[in-house]
C-alpha cells in the first residue's frame, strides 16, 4: 500500500533540488583536479544522483519520478529568473553587466543539452535501481547504487557533452570528455557509498518504508503515484 505522508520526503526533495540548481550555476567554472579537467559542478552534481538513489530505494520509483520533475521545473524557473535578470537594463552606476552575463548567461544549446541530459540520466538511474532492487530482493545495496550510477551518469555525460559540443571539437576529444566525467562522477558516488548506506538505513527506520516497485508504471511522463 502506497503511503501518502512521510516525515522526511520534503527534506530529501529539497536537498536534491538544491544540489541540481547549485551544480548548474557553478558549472561555468572549469577546474583542474589532479590533472583531470572537469566543470566545478562535479563537486555537487553527483550528490543529486546519490539522493536520487535514496529516493528510489526508500520511497520507490513513482516518488522519485515526481521529485525529478520537480527538480526540472525548479531548475527551469531558476534559469528563467537569471535570464530575465540579465535582460533587464542595468543601473548606470553598475559596471558588472558583462561579468553577470559571462558567468550566469546560458546559451540555448547548453541549456537544451543540460535539460535533456538531466532527464535521461535521472530517469535511467531511478529505473535501473528500482529493477535491481527487485532482482536482488533488497540485498547488496551497493550494487544498486553503483550500478544505477554507471548507467545514469554515463547517459548524462554522453547526452550533455554530445549535444553541447558536437561539431566544435574532434570525436576523440568528445569521447575523452565523456569518459573522464563519467568515471569521475562514478568514483565520487562509490566513495560516498558509506554515507548512502547510513542515510538509507536512517530513513527506512524513520519512515518505516522500504518500497519495492513490483507493480509500478515506469512511464517517466506519468505524474501520479
Amino acid at each position: 500500500m502506497r503511503r501518502s505522508e512521510y516525515r522526511y520526503l520534503n527534506l530529501v526533495t529539497a536537498v536534491f533540488v538544491t544540489c541540481l540548481i547549485t551544480a548548474n550555476i557553478i558549472a561555468v567554472k572549469i577546474i583542474d583536479v589532479g590533472g583531470i579537467i572537469v566543470p566545478a559542478a562535479v563537486i555537487i552534481f553527483p550528490i543529486s544522483y546519490i539522493f536520487g538513489d535514496i529516493l528510489t530505494e526508500v520511497y520507490g520509483y513513482s516518488r522519485s519520478r515526481q521529485v525529478i520533475w520537480i527538480g526540472f521545473g525548479c531548475n527551469a524557473l531558476a534559469v528563467l529568473a537569471i535570464a530575465i535578470g540579465g535582460w533587464l537594463p542595468p543601473a548606470r552606476f553598475w559596471e558588472a553587466q558583462d561579468a553577470y552575463m559571462r558567468i550566469l548567461g546560458y546559451s540555448p544549446r547548453l541549456l537544451g543539452a543540460s535539460f535533456a541530459a538531466y532527464l535521461v540520466g535521472e530517469f535511467l538511474n531511478s529505473f535501473v535501481l528500482a529493477k535491481m532492487k527487485i532482482a536482488t530482493r533488497g540485498r547488496w545495496l551497493w550494487t544498486r547504487t553503483i550500478g544505477s550510477t554507471l548507467v545514469g551518469e554515463g547517459a548524462d555525460s554522453l547526452v550533455f557533452i554530445t549535444l553541447a559540443f558536437i561539431g566544435t571539437m574532434a570525436a576523440g576529444q568528445l569521447l575523452r570528455m565523456v569518459v573522464t566525467q563519467w568515471l569521475f562522477k562514478c568514483a565520487y558516488e562509490a566513495l560516498a557509498t558509506p554515507l548512502t548506506y547510513a542515510v538509507v538505513r536512517a530513513l527506512k527506520r524513520a519512515e518505516r518504508e522500504d518500497y519495492y516497485d513490483y507493480e509500478t508504471d515506469f512511464n517517466p511522463f506519468r505524474m501520479g503515484t
